[in-house]
């Protein structure tokens, strides 16, 4: 791709062209109905033309710069074969947004490689918010992380993806997936079946990431021979949990005691993962009953614990989800 500067100073008006080298990727690149470009449009307050495989950019200098950086970068993403959806325009547009960002922004542009992704049997994860980037660097530097922060940010995804690629490339030998089975205002009473029917409900989201990452015959394969095991918190009391990757999900809703018991699995080789939202419990004690809250205290600080926080500014799932986030987060504050 390449691009024309025609103006400019801040402030003032100026147009870019960017011309594409590959025509064939525009419509994915606009999306159906050119609804990429309105995004862009909106968010932006640019004005877009596109004429065949040129497209040109006219507004302030800075909003300019930002949907050429978006354009190029979704142009980028493409090449690669990810899927441009407007939660992937949103996300491109935040990290454009920030300079943090520039260096992974530049290497996609030039059609490289990012320098941060995970790889699973079904595919390629990138970051698409600047704290995302920073949490997929923790789970690869750091043996014990908290993510914390509301729903829909990635925080379980993107742990569960990197337990399965480490357990691809043969780095643990397990991948252990568990979360306090703890009603939310629901009552559930009896469950019929056996005792994995009675807790797979709670631990659903668990099993959705593990059928995003890997093939349904090999994740029914790999839970059935024991390199995968998805339970309850309950049943990690008395064991030592090596050579294995472990996340702990929805970990707001332990107790103290339940956290201490699950925190003190950690075993030789292992690397452990606690998600939750601080916010948000379902415990009858609330937030203060809350182990995720009292650990985050506890063990801010201690060396070789990583703490990654998330903002409704990092929700990746439709817009309008973060903008509920941020109106139940400023009701609460």
């Amino acid at each position: 791709m390449s691009r024309k500067p025609v103006a400019a100073q801040a402030g003032e008006r100026s147009r870019v062209e960017l011309t594409f080298d590959r025509p064939q990727s525009l419509s994915a690149l606009f999306g159906q109905y050119d609804r990429n470009l309105v995004a862009l449009e909106n968010r932006l307050g640019v004005y877009i033309t596109a004429r065949g495989n040129r497209v040109g950019l006219e507004g302030t200098a800075e909003q300019v710069a930002l949907a050429r950086d978006v354009l190029n970068d979704l142009y980028a993403r493409i090449q690669r074969g990810e899927e441009v959806d407007s939660g992937l325009v949103d996300a491109s547009i935040a990290m454009a947004a920030e300079p943090t960002l520039d260096g992974i922004i530049s290497a996609e542009k030039t059609g490289g490689a990012p320098p941060i992704m995970i790889r699973t049997r079904k595919k390629t994860i990138v970051p698409r918010t600047p704290a995302q980037a920073h949490y997929m660097r923790e789970l690869v530097h750091n043996d014990m992380i908290f993510a914390l922060g509301p729903a829909g940010t990635g925080k379980t995804y993107l742990a569960v993806a990197q337990a399965v690629a480490q357990l691809i490339t043969g780095s643990v030998q397990r991948l252990i997936l568990s979360r306090p089975a703890v009603e939310a205002g629901e009552r559930l009473g009896f469950l019929p079946g056996d005792m994995k029917e009675k807790v797979d409900p709670y631990l659903r989201p668990l099993y959705d990431a593990l059928y995003d990452c890997l093939p349904a015959e090999q994740v029914e394969r790999r839970i059935a021979s024991g390199e995968i095991e998805i339970a309850p918190i309950a049943f990690m009391r008395g064991r030592t949990l090596a050579d294995a990757f472990v996340i702990l999900d929805e970990a707001q809703n332990t107790t103290p005691a339940q956290m201490k018991m699950f925190l003190t699995r950690f075993g030789q080789n292992s690397r452990m993962v606690i998600c939750g939202d601080p916010n948000q419990t379902d415990l009858p004690g609330g937030v203060a009953a809350s182990g995720l809250a009292d650990a985050t205290m506890r063990l801010n600080g201690v060396e070789g614990i990583a703490m990654v926080r998330f903002s409704a500014a990092d929700v990746v799932r439709h817009p309008i989800v973060g903008r509920i986030v941020e109106a139940y987060e400023g009701r609460d504050a």
